[in-house]
């Protein structure tokens, strides 16, 4: 946990109480979403053996930047992307993790992406 920042500190506050309420199992995979300023990432994540089973972000070799998209397109892409990738691990159903952000804007675009790829939350 950050000592200093007052906003990192509330965020890890939130972050470690969203994590006592859900868990991902082999059966139903944790999505979690981080963003950043420029940039958004997912994984997913089975908390029983600890391990990524699937990831995707802007920032991936698989991922092709739309020219005209802003953020929230990209998110949208991102969920897209990340659902096609957890289709081929055999991932239908997942639980979403927010990561102690807001779910609206680029958070509300990759569900709604993930969705359209075919996740069940």
């Amino acid at each position: 946990m950050a000592k200093t920042n007052p906003k990192k500190l509330a965020r890890a506050r939130r972050v470690l109480r969203i994590r006592k309420k859900i868990s991902g199992t082999t059966a139903c995979p944790r999505l979690r979403v981080f963003k950043s300023n420029k940039h958004i990432y997912a994984q997913i994540v089975d908390d029983s053996c600890g391990c990524t089973l699937a990831a995707m972000s802007t920032v991936d070799k698989g991922y092709e930047p739309v020219a005209d998209a802003d953020k929230k397109g990209q998110a949208e892409k991102v969920g897209e992307l990340i659902a096609a990738r957890a289709k081929a691990a055999g991932i239908t159903k997942v639980v979403f993790d927010r990561g102690g952000c807001i779910y609206h804007g680029r958070v509300k675009a990759l569900s709604e992406g993930a969705r359209k790829g075919g996740l069940e939350f």
